[in-house]
């Protein structure tokens, strides 16, 4: 089984607990700033913690209708959150599962996010290097958006 990856790592002015904080409320926020990528995410089982599933919908902007996850790690502490699409046509048939990797570090006056993606493949078929730069573009876009909601917002994060 072959795995490749990428990372995401954007610097934000505000500190790691906003953003840990913003990021946190992700099903809600990501398909009100990026409705073409993000239609829905519903919680099908569990109560947000460890062991949870979740169906996304994607929107129009990506050639997948939708992804089941599981939420595999939180860690408020240090603002890391993992999680790992297990089912749906964003594996693209040649996936066994894709692993997300959040993690957002305390620097001076601000913070960095980092997430890394790894996609771990059935065989030797990978997602071609245009499927991962735009995923990387989705994932940028989005933080931002994101980030740009939670300081709309300052009473709510």
């Amino acid at each position: 089984m072959t795995s490749v990856s990428i990372e995401i790592e954007v610097a934000s002015s505000f500190p790691a607990e906003k953003v840990f904080k913003v990021f946190s409320d992700f099903d809600n926020i990501a398909p009100k700033v990026n409705p073409d990528v993000f239609k829905s995410i519903e919680t099908i089982e569990g109560n947000g913690g460890v062991g949870t599933i979740k169906i996304f919908t994607f929107g129009d902007a990506v050639p997948f209708t939708s992804g089941k996850y599981k939420v595999d790690a939180i860690d408020t502490s240090n603002f890391s959150y993992s999680y790992s699409f297990f089912e749906g046509d964003s594996l693209m048939g040649i996936l066994d599962s894709i692993n997300h990797h959040i993690k957002v570090t305390p620097t001076n006056g601000g913070s960095i996010f980092k997430q890394t993606v790894v996609y771990n493949c059935k065989g030797n078929d990978k997602p071609s290097e245009d499927i991962l730069k735009a995923e990387k573009k989705i994932y940028e876009k989005t933080y931002k958006a994101i980030e740009a909601y939670g300081a709309a917002h300052p009473d709510t994060y």
